[in-house]
């Protein structure tokens, strides 16, 4: 899901900012906070919520938030969003070499010299580790579905409430034919209206384009806008406020099936799709439309949360 409001550095004019002292702590960077009690006893039941609609049939996995380097490589997300990657790093070299680094740090210096890519990356999408866990099971007999969920991260470092860095994102995704993902994301275009209208939220659905990087990048973001291949919930935190994509609705085509080998009975790729529900968005956006006392929420939004 893209980020479309931008960064606001200054705290006094952000509309916001009555109400973020109250769900989130600073941690020392921006985008990553620690959440309070408030504003996790309504995450809950959000999550609740979204375990509710989960369809029949869903296998629900939850991944770490970081995975294997050499399988996001693979997943081709380098090549469309290096950018936004967080890789993990680790000490490296002898016992000397490494107290040395620790003294230079000590003395204020700089020690990051001694720093090496481990083989794992922070998760950037719930997503990206399911895809070879499919493809060591063989051909597809049948369509699949799957609940996934995970912490994610991604190098945005922002001020504004609906960029975080670190953040939460649940997806439902579908393997399966082209017709299968198809009616997938229409049936879930058509539901996410639904919980909008529940949860007496301000939306409108649009289509979209992913962040991709580069002039190259550029091209790719409009073959996917003229395909039609994602579209978003929009919702404005507030009155002329400029909307935020809360939750996604994406037609991978083959992409993943090519990358990972992953063949239906006949032996063509698998075509892929997800919604994704930016979990932290929608919070926030519950708070900047309805203040800080759930118990004065809308009715509808107080039963679709089982306040």
């Amino acid at each position: 899901m893209s980020a479309p409001q931008a960064d606001n550095s200054d705290p006094a004019a952000d509309p916001l900012a009555g109400i973020s002292s109250e769900l989130f702590v600073r941690l020392g960077a921006d985008g990553v906070y620690a959440r309070t009690a408030l504003y996790e006893g309504v995450m809950e039941r959000l999550v609740a919520l979204v375990d509710r609609l989960r369809e029949e049939g869903a296998e629900a996995l939850r991944f770490p938030p970081v995975m294997s380097r050499k399988q996001l490589e693979r997943s081709g997300y380098l090549r469309s969003f290096p950018n936004l990657l967080g890789c993990v790093c680790t000490m490296h070299g002898s016992e000397a070499a490494i107290r040395a680094a620790v003294e230079r740090c000590e003395s204020g210096d700089d020690w990051t010299a001694a720093l090496a890519p481990a083989d794992l990356v922070l998760t950037p999408a719930a997503c990206y580790p399911l895809y070879p866990l499919v493809a060591a099971r063989g051909p597809l007999a049948a369509g699949l579905l799957f609940d996934v969920a995970a912490d994610c991260f991604r190098r945005e470092p922002s001020r504004s409430l609906d960029r975080l860095q670190s953040f939460r994102m649940r997806e439902f995704v579908r393997l399966g034919s082209p017709e299968d993902i198809t009616a997938f994301r229409e049936r879930w275009i058509a539901r996410a209206r639904e919980l909008a209208a529940e949860l007496a939220l301000p939306h409108t659905i649009e289509i979209a384009n992913d962040p991709f990087f580069g002039r190259v990048g550029q091209v790719m973001a409009v073959s996917q806008l003229q395909q039609s291949l994602k579209f978003e919930l929009l919702i404005p935190y507030f009155a002329g406020a400029r909307p935020t994509a809360c939750m996604s609705f994406n037609y991978h085509r083959e992409h993943f099936g090519q990358a990972w080998g992953i063949k239906a009975g006949g032996g063509a790729p698998v075509h892929t799709g997800c919604v994704a529900f930016g979990l932290d968005r929608l919070a926030v956006a519950l708070f900047a439309r309805h203040g800080l006392d759930t118990g004065q929420w809308p009715p509808s939004t107080r039963r679709a949360l089982s306040l």
